[in-house]
């Protein structure tokens, strides 16, 4: 049997009468994880991305396709202007947002580990880092340092001249910079880390969870006012490491965890009495964790339960 694709799901459908699928629709399909994974890192949201994708096709199917030179680049200019317009809207939404907030974690394949610029891009610590910059200077720079547009190509999708996305380029990379983890650590020197923070945590080991965490280690957790969750960042081995021992014993239940890989990056899965509490995913530097990144949200949790595929190319 036949099939075509829905171009916004990437799910097969059979394709009625034998006929050939469009060609807007397979340029769609072909670039659309590509598409998605644009839309995701300047959002931060897997359900923003996947509407900013929605707007990307109805928009794309309007278009003479046969009069595009480079559907690539013309796909990626719509997903980035819909994601513009979403992220300064989802800025409002932030600040009315109950407690810190964190990115989507996404479930993702094997290979996005592989890829090391492509894992470091998608990391929890990064795409904090990216919240920080302006929702122009985020799209500037993840065009131009993730995905290697070029000056003009950017300039087009953002709606200013080459000159001046230079300018931004050169103001977000160093801003980035400034803030982003030190070194990229190995996944096996991330694993081991998170392995014995695994350990420790299930163990209730006050003085193991001091072995692992950086002296400056950040907790941040997400609750979304759903979920109980730390008002402000935590910050410091000791008062991190006693507020997880001290929690559990106090809320007295029986925690088990389970690694897993979240965007791109080695993490654990927690679930409390049987149940999926949240998602932890670690920053690691020199083989000790600096960041913690605790996502218990429930409306953030759905894409842990089948892989993401994200790409570069």
């Amino acid at each position: 049997m036949n099939e075509r694709r829905d171009a916004t799901t990437g799910t097969a459908e059979p394709m009625a009468g034998g006929g050939r699928m469009d060609p807007a629709t397979e340029a769609f399909l072909a670039h659309r994880n590509l598409l998605f994974t644009v839309a995701y890192e300047m959002l931060g949201s897997a359900a923003d991305a996947e509407d900013a994708l929605q707007e990307t096709w109805l928009r794309w199917m309007k278009v003479d396709v046969e009069q595009v030179h480079d559907q690539r680049a013309y796909l990626v200019r719509i997903a980035t202007r819909r994601s513009l317009d979403r992220l300064r809207t989802m800025k409002r939404r932030k600040e009315a947002y109950v407690g810190p907030w964190l990115p989507e974690p996404l479930l993702t394949t094997p290979d996005v580990a592989e890829d090391v610029e492509l894992a470091e891009s998608v990391s929890m610590a990064l795409m904090l880092v990216l919240e920080t910059l302006s929702p122009t200077e985020r799209a500037v720079f993840v065009l131009r340092e993730v995905f290697d547009v070029g000056y003009e190509e950017i300039a087009a999708a953002v709606g200013k001249t080459p000159a001046t996305v230079r300018q931004i380029a050169h103001r977000a990379r160093k801003h980035v910079d400034a803030r982003r983890p030190r070194e990229v650590v190995s996944p096996r020197q991330a694993r081991a880390a998170v392995e014995s923070f695994q350990r420790a945590l299930e163990t209730r080991d006050l003085q193991g969870l001091l072995d692992v965490l950086a002296p400056d280690v950040v907790l941040v957790s997400d609750g979304g006012g759903v979920k109980q969750a730390a008002p402000r960042p935590i910050i410091g081995a000791d008062k991190v490491a006693h507020m997880i021992v001290g929690g559990l014993a106090k809320a007295q239940v029986a925690l088990t965890s389970e690694p897993t890989v979240v965007n791109g990056n080695p993490a654990l899965l927690l679930r409390v009495d049987g149940e999926i509490d949240g998602v932890i995913a670690v920053r690691v530097e020199d083989a000790r964790i600096t960041g913690l990144y605790y996502v218990r949200n429930p409306q953030k949790l759905t894409r842990i339960a089948s892989e993401t595929p994200l790409t570069l190319k």
